[in-house]
């Protein structure tokens, strides 16, 4: 029977090493490097930012924002899909991967932590971890600060309210928030800004 590798037991999330594992420790150096520089470049030197950015993170959609600080584990276990925004100090723990849909807005200080460790602390203390997949669908929006924890899924079009630590799946289309977080309701067509729209474009133009 084939002895696995660390990196090969990580990407089946079981139980791997990944405190003493050379090659993993290679491999996150290297993405701390890249975000070494990435947060050490200017914002307006934008051909440089994404030459470091198609390094660190290869599975990157079109118009992707990402706003430094920035930090990833790995980077090549991440997929952020087109036209997403991710704002300030976003830390993406990607031991199994992390999957961004496409038109998501990611607020400030969020984190995805796909990591667990033992209980036991000499379980612990020998480097075991074990990493569950993250995945957000399509016009997601976290508000600033939250955690989204291993293995947790968020539906297309859900909303996060800042703060929430997020357990448990989220199913699409609703409104959740609090520690842990929870669904509050669903969204509904009363909360458009249409009418807000409307009354902002009728005053600007002198009729309200």
């Amino acid at each position: 029977m084939k002895c696995l590798k660390e990196n090969e037991k990580m990407a089946l999330g079981l139980w791997y090493d990944a405190n003493y594992d050379a090659n993993l420790v290679a491999q996150r150096l290297q993405a701390e490097d890249l975000c070494f520089k990435l947060n050490k470049t200017a914002p307006s030197d934008t051909q440089l930012r994404e030459n470091i950015l198609s390094q660190l993170l290869p599975k990157r959609g079109k118009e992707t924002v990402i706003l430094s600080p920035f930090m990833t584990d790995y980077g090549f276990n991440c997929s952020i899909g087109d036209y997403t925004f991710i704002n300030h100090n976003a830390y993406l723990m990607d031991g199994a991967p992390i999957v961004i849909g496409a038109h998501c807005f990611i607020g400030p200080n969020c984190g995805f932590y796909t990591a667990s460790h033992p209980l036991l602390p000499q379980e612990r203390n020998h480097g075991w971890e074990k990493a569950l997949p993250i995945t957000l669908g399509d016009n997601v929006w976290l508000g600033a600060g939250v955690m989204v924890l291993p293995g947790v899924t968020i539906g297309d079009d859900a909303v996060i309210g800042a703060g929430s630590v997020v357990t448990h799946d989220i199913p699409p289309g609703c409104i959740a928030f609090g520690s842990p977080c929870k669904i509050v309701r669903e969204l509904t067509e009363s909360d458009s800004i249409a009418r807000d729209l409307a009354v902002e474009s009728a005053v600007a133009h002198g009729r309200g």
